[in-house]
């Protein structure tokens, strides 16, 4: 009874916390309701609330061939990424295992760095060097660069998938005459494969919301969709922005949930 009652005032004397926490989810959430709202505005311009509610924009965007090309690269940028990161990222982070803590937070460290340098930098730096080597404006240039934006991510999923997992039993896996990639896939891979998807999930959301990059590294036949939502803001503000914002929102969304229900049928977290 006692501790019924400890935990009841616990409860109570947070109160204000649980009304920060709502404050702060109205403030991160409200944005996006707004642009789904004004995204179905019959006007030619965006107003809320809208006086009526139309799909004219929604229409448009799948009529535009500008903006329908924009996110087939944008696509098929972001399944290369999710292509080349998942598995480059994978390795990093099984290596990293291997090591010893000290060394291991150094090269995380290292590996870490494309989430804090700002990506206006990192966008100058590829640039210059893309110019060079002939990758500007190209696919392969774009998804070398998400690719870099991504892997930190991949890592720092999987690591974390790894933290819970015990070695021995790949090791055991060897003794019985496994090669060491084959203990792997068949030991290690299946222990780890909400981590393994979630970073993949996370890669291809990277690249498919980056445009800071885009804008430097790809221009003409090879503009994403978000370097074009940003131009189309700097001539003028169309509704279409808000539809094309909206299927962003959705995608996100989509991808989110479907790894907590993956998560929820294989009974454990996403991260492990």
């Amino acid at each position: 009874m006692s501790d019924v009652t400890i935990s009841h005032v616990e409860h109570r004397q947070r109160i204000w916390l649980y009304a920060l926490a709502v404050v702060i989810a109205i403030l991160l959430v409200a944005p996006s309701v707004l642009v789904v709202i004004m995204s179905f505005t019959a006007s030619t311009f965006l107003e809320f609330p809208p006086r009526a509610y139309s799909l004219r924009w929604y229409r448009a965007y799948l009529d535009s061939p500008a903006w329908t090309d924009a996110t087939y690269v944008s696509v098929v940028t972001a399944l290369w990424t999710v292509a080349l990161a998942t598995p480059i990222g994978t390795a990093a982070a099984y290596g990293l295992h291997a090591l010893g803590l000290r060394i291991r937070r150094g090269l995380i460290g290292v590996l870490m760095l494309p989430l804090f340098v700002p990506h206006i930098l990192i966008a100058v730096g590829l640039f210059f060097a893309y110019v060079q080597l002939g990758l500007a404006n190209t696919i392969p240039g774009l998804v070398a660069a998400h690719t870099l934006l991504a892997l930190p991510l991949v890592v720092a999923v999987v690591t974390a998938g790894l933290s819970s997992f015990d070695r021995n039993q790949e090791r055991a896996a060897q003794s019985l005459g496994a090669s060491p990639l084959g203990a792997f896939m068949r030991v290690t891979l299946p222990q780890i494969r909400l981590s393994v998807l979630s970073a993949a999930l996370f890669a291809f959301i990277t690249s498919f919301d980056e445009g800071i990059v885009a804008l430097f590294v790809a221009t003409g036949e090879t503009s994403t969709l978000t370097r074009r939502m940003f131009l189309a803001l700097r001539d003028a503000i169309d509704p279409t922005i808000a539809a094309i914002s909206t299927g962003l929102i959705g995608i996100t969304v989509i991808v989110v949930a479907a790894t907590q229900i993956v998560a929820g049928r294989d009974g454990r977290p996403a991260g492990n």
